[in-house]
């Protein structure tokens, strides 16, 4: 262990010397690359998936600091989104924000609306217009069979 570990520097000496302060970074500063690439609060950006994020605070961790427009819209005319759903995109337009252009549904349903696990089914983005109203009601009517199924085994075998 070092002999001065722990101890400030006299005045005058090391980082205590006026000339070294002057050098030294101020609280709150932001240098080189940092200060190269900030964005302010409120600032837009799309992402690689094509969704739009608005950053929203500059304290918290880098991944904290961003969230999806369509969910900060939603939440503001609809309230919190449940525990468990996810945004859906209904006409496939992801830069669209409007409240009326996302639905949340349950988690379980996206799989579905995906093609399903080997493609047997149509996709959602993938649908003519005009079928994904029914793309999305088959997709819904098969996850609360499922979950009906599941709720049976799980209320038979106790």
């Amino acid at each position: 262990m070092s002999h001065n570990k722990g101890k400030p520097c006299p005045p005058g000496k090391g980082g205590r010397h006026p000339n070294a302060r002057r050098t030294q970074f101020k609280p709150g500063q932001r240098t080189g690359i940092a200060q190269k690439h900030y964005k302010p609060i409120g600032f837009e950006r799309i992402t690689i998936d094509g969704y739009r994020e608005r950053k929203i605070n500059d304290d918290l961790p880098f991944k904290d600091r961003w969230k999806l427009v369509q969910r900060i819209e939603w939440e503001a005319a609809n309230g919190p989104i449940p525990e468990g759903y996810a945004l859906k995109c209904l006409n496939g337009d992801k830069l669209n924000c409007d409240p009326s252009n996302w639905e949340p549904i349950p988690r379980g349903v996206l799989a579905r609306l995906n093609g399903g696990r080997f493609r047997k089914t149509l996709p959602y983005d993938e649908a003519a217009p005009e079928l994904k109203p029914l793309v999305m009601a088959n997709a819904k009517l098969k996850h609360t069979a499922h979950e009906k199924r599941r709720a049976a085994a799980k209320g038979g075998a106790e």
